[in-house]
């Protein structure tokens, strides 16, 4: 008996507050639809502008003749390939790939050895031996 006396009691003490906030004409909550107040009446639109239809004007015709550039034929240069390393733990020698420079001329700079010599201990693996000295050896050549 007691446990549904307390029940209720909870029931109450929760629900009656929700009731009573409802019940109020004036209940403190604001209302957005509220009608808006009445004014003037709105006005109308009217034309602004000219009347008279407006049309391009075409482009003037060209002061002098400029002839097409002319097309040159590029022969693609032959990349330099470096002479073979020498990888000093087996002896064997290895072929460098073609130097492909990004220095003026087309030369090979510091940074493509590098990148060059980093690539090719990976496609030579095992081959290469150990990859730290045969990269080093491969930029110092």
């Amino acid at each position: 008996m007691r446990a549904y006396s307390l029940i209720v009691f909870l029931m109450l003490a929760l629900g009656a507050p929700a009731v009573w906030a409802q019940t109020g004409p004036d209940t403190g909550t604001p209302n957005i639809m509220q009608p808006e107040p009445s004014g003037p009446p709105p006005k109308q639109k009217t034309r602004r502008g000219s009347s008279n239809a407006v049309y391009p004007t075409p482009l003037p015709a060209p002061q002098t003749f400029n002839p097409p550039p002319s097309q040159q034929v590029v022969t693609p240069r032959l990349h330099d390939v470096p002479p073979p390393i020498v990888v000093p733990e087996t002896g064997r020698s290895l072929p460098n790939l073609p130097a492909i420079g990004s220095g003026p001329g087309g030369a090979e700079t510091a940074q493509d050895r590098a990148v060059r010599c980093a690539h090719q201990a990976g496609v030579y693996g095992a081959a290469a031996g150990n990859r730290n000295a045969y990269v080093g050896n491969c930029i110092n050549q």
